[in-house]
């Protein structure tokens, strides 16, 4: 039995390749609440309580870790939330597949790889080196299995809460300008959601991918100017961009506290930002959806979304 922990994007994409490879699972949330469809038992479950956990993933052969904290809530709540995962899968006996961004590392020159050191400055950067450094120690102490699944900046179809969300397409397809943080001209690197959640399984279903990271499948990068160039033209409409600075950041964090959380990891968008995902692709042989499909299931995904809210 699989089990899926949240029912955000990254969730649902891992709950569509677990039902295409007819594996058996259940899902995992805080709400209890259905997912659209009857034959998905979907279990209720606060993930921060200990307890909850255990009984949340009691007969769990795999566990997909795909839920955190508010943003602005990560520091003592991430660690939390992480250690009754851990617990209840040891308790279990179960596999653990966890999903991670790459803040660990920090403001890098290059190209990021998995072989770099964790250097974060930042808050959420230094937590998210702790709970990879935690679980890749358990891994090898022979307490857990586990391995970890590391994306880039989201996009795709559910995906909203994202640099490359609902600022960027929900105006663009209205023909309006799309906001974007940093420097347009900058390349930066974007992960598919679904090349996310088909990696994940991967990664659970493979046992001599335990206890390393691995970087899911990304498309080459381009600069953000270029992917809503790209986006906009799918969508039949002009390209237009306004880019928001730490100013505009400061003035909406007064009011919303996601927006104030990113200033620190401002540094991503003010620089040349590519994620190598060559390690996976290369032992998998699975390779990212292409940029202009991607980007046109996200537009398509969001035109649908504006016709039902009217």
């Amino acid at each position: 039995m699989h089990v899926v922990l949240g029912t955000g994007p990254l969730g649902r994409s891992v709950i569509k390749e677990l039902r295409r490879r007819e594996e058996p699972f259940q899902v995992v949330n805080f709400s209890g609440r259905q997912l659209g469809s009857e034959d998905i038992l979907v279990v209720r479950a606060d993930l921060m309580d200990s307890d909850q956990a255990k009984a949340a993933i009691t007969g769990a052969s795999v566990v997909y870790q795909c839920t955190q904290p508010p943003y602005h809530q990560w520091e003592g709540r991430f660690e939390r939330l992480q250690e009754n995962i851990i617990v209840a899968a040891m308790a279990s006996g179960a596999k653990l597949v966890a999903a991670e961004n790459v803040y660990m590392y920090g403001d890098v020159d290059d190209e990021m790889h998995e072989g770099l050191p964790y250097a974060a400055r930042t808050k959420k950067g230094r937590i998210r080196a702790k709970l990879a450094e935690q679980l890749l120690e358990l891994h090898h102490r022979g307490k857990l299995q586990a391995v970890v699944g590391r994306g880039s900046d989201f996009f795709g179809p559910g995906v909203t809460d994202s640099s490359a969300g609902e600022r960027m397409f929900q105006p663009l397809i209205m023909g309006k300008a799309a906001s974007v943080i940093g420097e347009p001209g900058r390349k930066h690197t974007f992960t598919f959601i679904e090349d996310f959640g088909r990696a994940l399984v991967t990664l659970g279903q493979s046992e001599d991918a335990y206890g390393e990271a691995w970087h899911v499948p990304n498309a080459d990068a381009v600069s953000v100017a270029e992917f809503v160039e790209l986006a906009a033209q799918l969508a039949g409409v002009e390209a237009r961009i306004k880019p928001m600075g730490k100013g505009m950041l400061r003035i909406g964090g007064l009011f919303i506290p996601a927006a104030r959380e990113c200033i620190e990891m401002f540094y991503q968008f003010e620089k040349e930002f590519v994620v190598s995902s060559k390690k996976f692709s290369d032992r998998f042989g699975q390779r990212a959806t292409p940029l202009k499909e991607s980007l046109a299931a996200t537009v398509d995904w969001y035109r649908a979304r504006r016709s039902l809210v009217g």
